[in-house]
């Protein structure tokens, strides 16, 4: 099972600086600032050009991929009626078990799917909060 956040923004003149603020801001929120180097790596997509996959390192921790993002390709737009000349945007993809695998340090996906609720208070997610 695999669960996936997607963000997508269109407007008039859109460009890459954009796209890598929200991604470093997203990331910074969700870290928090201490401990965390984030660098973008050329890579391609077919719905996005130009495309980057973005890797972090989370308090020490080797290099590690958390998602993909790109500016969106002119095509995306001719085909759903959008005027490509006029707007652009991007897009991005980010693995939500990733991101909790890093943050909490837990090494096993499966994990996730035990439904015990002795897992949940371990990771300070107390049951009686979540309803």
């Amino acid at each position: 099972m695999f669960h996936q956040i997607e963000g997508l923004y269109v407007n008039e003149n859109v460009n890459m600086g954009q796209l890598k603020f929200t991604i470093h801001h997203f990331l910074n929120k969700f870290f928090g600032d201490k401990g965390l180097k984030i660098r973008f790596r050329n890579s391609f997509f077919p719905f996005t050009e130009p495309s980057a996959e973005v890797d972090i390192s989370y308090k020490g921790s080797k290099w590690v991929e958390v998602l993909g993002c790109g500016m969106v390709h002119p095509n995306v737009f001719q085909n759903v009626g959008i005027d490509h000349t006029k707007y652009n945007g991007f897009a991005f993809g980010i693995g939500i078990e990733r991101l909790a695998m890093l943050k909490y340090q837990i090494s096993d996906l499966r994990s996730f799917y035990d439904n015990k609720i002795s897992w949940l208070d371990h990771y300070g997610f107390h049951f009686s909060s979540l309803r």
